[in-house]
């Protein structure tokens, strides 16, 4: 049973650098296009990176749940809990929020001709950046309580 927990923590910390390492650089990448059609296929590599922090999401969580069936006592432990809520928190955030802002810019991305960025986007994109921006510090507060285990 230890070596089969022993991987868990493998794959676990495996799918944080898979998942969480790409979600930390998708604000920067849009932000260094000047024309619309660079903005465009920075969107398309943003997507691409996108798919490898689902994944890695998903993994983590599913590692996490396992190895807390595994040792149930980490369920009584503050760090933990803690954590998964804060990774359930930042996981809703995706379709209750980030959504309702990612929609109106891929809109603009698709209507808008020319190479000239809409001066919309820029607002769109300041408000999408900075929910991106609060859940990446929920992230590293994550990793930082599952390093330190402070409670």
């Amino acid at each position: 049973m230890d070596q089969f927990y022993f991987f868990l923590v493998f794959v676990h910390i495996f799918s944080a650098i898979l998942g969480m390492g790409p979600g930390f650089i998708l604000t920067v990448i849009p932000k260094t296009a000047t024309r619309l059609s660079e903005l465009r296929h920075a969107y398309v590599i943003r997507h691409r990176l996108h798919i490898f922090v689902m994944i890695g999401g998903t993994m983590l969580l599913v590692t996490g749940l396992l190895m807390g069936l595994l040792r149930p006592y980490l369920f009584q432990m503050g760090w933990y809990i803690t954590s998964l809520s804060l990774f359930l928190i930042a996981l809703a955030m995706g379709p209750f929020v980030l959504k309702r802002y990612f929609k109106p810019i891929k809109e603009l991305l698709k209507n808008t001709s020319g190479e000239q960025i809409p001066a919309e986007y820029h607002r769109l994109s300041k408000v999408l950046f900075s929910y991106e921006h609060l859940e990446n510090i929920i992230f590293i507060i994550i990793i930082t309580l599952m390093i330190l285990k402070p409670f």
